[in-house]
């Protein structure tokens, strides 16, 4: 790859990262928490990759000569040796063999460039071109059924679970509804009215399922809570997979520990499309 082509990827990848921290889909790859790494991250490189061609142009207008890649054998070593290649094939001299001796037949025995650092344009690309969606339903089909509720708590009960603030139709994450179902004790969300967002995801034994995608650092970590939706079959049935609702329904108590998949059941009050959240995960 020339230093000009390292130069261009170098400020594409840096450009890349800078486009979406500016416009929020980086939310769909990682935490909130790393916006400011991300943001310091595309400057950097973009700041590198626009010194390298200061540097280059000025090294041009000079005459001075511009840095090559180093060779795969090492340092100044590969750029005397490629001097030296030069020097033979201007006085029509024969390129001496692995044993010393000249060759006349002119065969090119010179290294072939890596394709790897070609690859560094994928992500660029995809970022640029494609912009790949949040992990949706296909991604909690693929995980298989299940639910992570997390470790076993030492202490059971309110203790570890305050109880649900008061009124009607509470908002939940979908994540504290799986771990309270499973390790509360005290009955927390019994007869309780809770309101919880997530896409549709149509399971293969035909039950639905309201998800959410959890993630600890980014996108590659995700791990899916679900929980099944019970009723309304005719009002969820007009929903296709991946389309966000917002279910208000009561839990089935001891759903959630009965299941050997630790998926508890919501018995659906009703149903309602809305838009995806800017920030899709847990």
């Amino acid at each position: 790859m020339r230093r000009e082509t390292q130069n261009l990827v170098l400020a594409l990848l840096g450009g890349a990262l800078l486009k979406i921290a500016w416009n929020g889909t980086y939310l769909r790859y990682v935490k909130p928490g790393l916006l400011p790494w991300l943001v310091a991250t595309g400057v950097v490189m973009v700041a590198l990759a626009v010194v390298a061609i200061v540097r280059d142009l000025r090294a041009a207008r000079t005459g001075g000569a511009v840095p090559a890649p180093a060779c795969a054998d090492g340092g100044e070593h590969g750029q005397e040796a490629g001097a030296a290649h030069e020097e033979r094939a201007t006085a029509g001299e024969p390129h001496p063999t692995a044993d010393g001796h000249g060759q006349g037949h002119g065969h090119d025995h010179g290294h072939r460039e890596p394709r790897s650092p070609w690859l560094l344009l994928l992500p660029v690309l995809a970022i640029f071109l494609v912009a790949p969606p949040a992990l949706g339903a296909d991604a909690v089909n693929r995980a298989g059924a299940g639910n992570d509720p997390g470790t076993r708590q030492e202490a059971r009960g309110s203790a570890v679970f305050p109880p649900l603030p008061e009124g009607e139709a509470i908002p939940m994450p979908i994540g504290e509804v799986v771990t309270r179902t499973v390790w509360d004790d005290s009955g927390t969300l019994d007869n309780r009215t809770i309101k919880i967002t997530g896409f549709l995801v149509r399971r293969d034994d035909g039950r639905r399922v309201l998800a959410r995608m959890v993630i600890r650092c980014c996108a590659a970590d995700a791990s899916p809570r679900t929980i099944v939706l019970a009723g309304r079959d005719a009002e969820l049935a007009a929903y296709s997979p991946d389309t966000w609702l917002e279910v208000v329904g009561r839990v089935v108590p001891g759903s959630g520990r009965t299941s050997a998949d630790h998926t508890p059941t919501l018995t659906v009050e009703s149903a309602r499309p809305v838009a995806a959240p800017a920030d899709p995960y847990e």
